[in-house]
């Protein structure tokens, strides 16, 4: 079967199979989004989203902010996990229920018993906003599960291989959608192709991606 028609049947199949350990889940947050929104406009008021700065000083395109035990910084020291927020110097708010039982229910549906996240990113996307292809490799096990939440405008997820250089397939999101990788697949490049301005119903011209991890 050809890349091209894998990535054709699954709005049938539901599940999308990235890799031997990666999944896309199609629509599987959509019971959830009431809660996941309500849960999300709390952990906003307590800990508003930023524009992070990288190691080399540039502004991120894409706002973010955090909630669990940890959340993921960027700023001129480097790439790390703090258990503070930076801006505020408290506790980032804690990971709320809806997002940990999404996350749970993805992580054991794509093959991941015994999953424990412990951090939330959550990147807020503006038409024409992107992120290159990278690894997440701040967390302390390499081969937990990430699991990836769409909200809000469709977006292109890039999935390359272990290095940089080779060919990453192109994998449409839509709202509710989930994609899981760990295992073999942790350490995949990934990104985001810049978003076009395809408004959503509810969230406007927005995409929204809560990235759960296992990250202490």
């Amino acid at each position: 079967m050809s890349q091209g028609a894998l990535f054709d049947e699954p709005a049938q199949q539901g599940v999308v199979v990235l890799g031997r350990d990666a999944r896309v889940l199609r629509g599987f947050a959509l019971p959830w989004v009431g809660r996941l929104l309500a849960a999300l406009a709390e952990v906003e008021r307590a800990a508003p989203p930023r524009h992070m700065v990288t190691p080399g000083g540039l502004a991120m395109s894409v706002a973010n902010t955090n909630c669990g035990a940890l959340g993921w910084v960027s700023d001129r020291r480097g790439y790390r996990y703090s258990a503070t927020d930076p801006e505020s110097g408290l506790p980032w708010p804690a990971m709320p229920a809806a997002f940990a039982e999404l996350a749970l229910a993805a992580a054991a549906a794509a093959g991941f018993a015994g999953y424990a996240p412990d951090a939330c990113l959550v990147n807020h996307y503006r038409p024409g906003t992107r992120l290159s292809l990278h690894q997440d490799k701040d967390e302390r096990d390499h081969r937990a599960p990430i699991v990836s939440v769409s909200l809000g405008m469709p977006a292109v997820f890039l999935f390359g291989g272990h290095t940089r250089t080779e060919k990453a397939a192109r994998v449409p999101l839509q709202h509710g959608d989930v994609v899981v990788w760990g295992g073999v697949d942790r350490l995949r490049f990934h990104g985001v192709l810049p978003l076009k301005e395809l408004p959503h119903p509810v969230l406007g011209a927005e995409r929204i991606n809560l990235t759960l991890r296992q990250a202490g």
